[in-house]
């Protein structure tokens, strides 16, 4: 099967609830970086958004969705999910955790489902991309049908933005 035919969590999530979605494969492109992966997929880095696993103080796993040319503010997420405060998890323990790779990481079709909040201008969207579980895939849809798969909470959670 080629590459960016492979169902991924993500596509059959979507796929069975029926839910609106566009797929975007950057997979030929070499980009890396978030900022890249905006450029090859031709949008807005403020529409194209990283998943964070963090840990809070309580031992309690949460998951950050922020823009991918924005860093989140370890502060306000915790804040955002009444914690002492979060850290980010050993990238070692990420595909345990989730199911998911560095760089491949969904909000959708984790191993569990974790309190996710994703950065307050993803309400403002009428459409957001977040990786399809893959390096090189990444899925469009609205706020509303992410939300359908993996409930969430809008939070500001990214640092300020220097002038």
């Amino acid at each position: 099967m080629k590459k960016s035919a492979e169902k991924t969590n993500v596509l059959r999530m979507l796929g069975q609830r029926g839910l609106d979605f566009k797929v975007h494969d950057y997979s030929d492109s070499g980009a890396v970086s978030g900022p890249d992966v905006a450029a090859a997929l031709g949008e807005d880095p403020e529409k194209v958004f990283k998943t964070l696993v963090t840990v809070g103080k309580s031992g309690q796993h949460y998951v950050f969705v922020v823009p991918v040319c924005r860093e989140l503010d370890l502060k306000k997420a915790a804040a955002a999910v009444k914690e002492k405060n979060v850290a980010m998890i050993p990238q070692k323990e990420l595909l345990p955790l989730t199911g998911y790779i560095h760089g491949g990481c969904s909000p959708i079709g984790m191993k569990k489902l974790f309190p996710t909040v994703l950065h307050i201008s993803a309400g403002e969207l009428g459409t957001l991309c977040v990786s399809g579980g893959r390096i090189g895939l990444q899925v469009e849809l609205t706020p509303s049908a992410l939300g359908q798969l993996t409930p969430y909470t809008l939070a500001d959670i990214v640092t300020e933005e220097e002038s």
